[in-house]
């Protein structure tokens, strides 16, 4: 562990962390590549890296525009941004 910290610090850059140390304030990206692994990557072959980066993001497109969540009230994360913008 110590030899990753030293690598962050040779490149100036800083490990998010919570105050205990460990990385929950990470856990809404840890969810976004977990589905993204799931529902766009496994079982794929992508024929090269632009073919990989163009369905990625789209892949971001629809989490951001069209994905309909729950906890959002059945709408999108823009559209549920953009309705309580207007309240």
């Amino acid at each position: 562990m110590k030899e990753f910290r030293s690598e962050l610090k040779k490149h100036k850059i800083i490990q998010s962390m919570s105050r205990k140390g460990n990385c929950l304030d990470n856990s809404i990206m840890e969810n976004f590549f977990g589905r993204l692994k799931v529902e766009m990557y496994y079982g794929e072959k992508f024929q090269t890296v632009d073919e990989f980066v163009h369905c990625l993001k789209e892949y971001i497109i629809y989490w951001n525009n069209e994905r309909i969540s729950l906890k959002l009230n059945g709408m999108s994360p823009v559209q549920y941004r953009t309705h309580s913008q207007t309240i």
